[in-house]
């Protein structure tokens, strides 16, 4: 690989799941948290402990008890965002939907060193949908044959299938940004506040 492509200790992969707080539940506050590194490999999965009473723990969709964001094991969210902030600099971010995690996490990143499965433009040109958000389970099952996202969030699995998502077309990614071209869309313009 050109010296000019970002070295493979340089990428990660995020994903996290929320839970709900506030009224109704309808405001997401993180509550657990993946990241793998580029070959998928965890580096870290922690639960997080809440800095709001939970209103609705989504547990149809994310599995998650009241016991485990209360364990010995759960870590505190001051904490965790310190931490996440130093693994996340000078590195480049993948992920689906990333706007959303940055966004719960707090941790704005540049917009320039995040690779976005959800954004890609050539992900989307292949499923016909130029203009649309496409599902993470609909990426991979369409490009990769790959099944993911049938039970729970499990964001362990989605961490990885966004990488692997990433890595089947890194260098043409890579490339294209080389060459001074953006191959993705912009996120949503009310999350501008996460990228730096």
């Amino acid at each position: 690989m050109s010296r000019l492509y970002p070295a493979p200790e340089n990428i990660i992969a995020l994903s996290t799941v929320c839970v709900g707080v506030g009224p109704g539940g309808t405001t997401s506050m993180i509550a657990r948290i993946v990241v793998v590194d580029f070959q998928g490999t965890p580096l870290l999965d922690k639960f997080v402990r809440p800095t709001m009473e939970v209103v609705d723990y989504r547990e149809a969709t994310t599995g998650i008890k009241s016991w485990q964001l209360f364990s010995k094991e759960a870590v505190a969210f001051n904490v965790l965002q310190q931490y996440i902030a130093n693994l996340m600099r000078g590195k480049i971010v993948v992920g689906h939907g990333i706007w959303n995690d940055l966004s719960v996490l707090g941790i704005p990143h540049p917009a320039v060193a995040t690779r976005d499965v959800a954004l890609y433009q050539p992900f989307r040109n292949a499923l016909r949908s130029p203009h649309q958000i496409i599902g993470l389970q609909t990426l991979c099952w369409q490009l990769m044959r790959r099944r993911c996202q049938e039970g729970l969030i499990d964001p362990s699995e989605n961490a990885r299938a966004a990488m692997d998502l990433y890595r089947s077309h890194s260098k043409d990614w890579e490339a294209t940004i080389i060459k001074g071209n953006w191959p993705s869309s912009l996120p949503p313009s009310t999350f501008s506040r996460c990228y730096s």
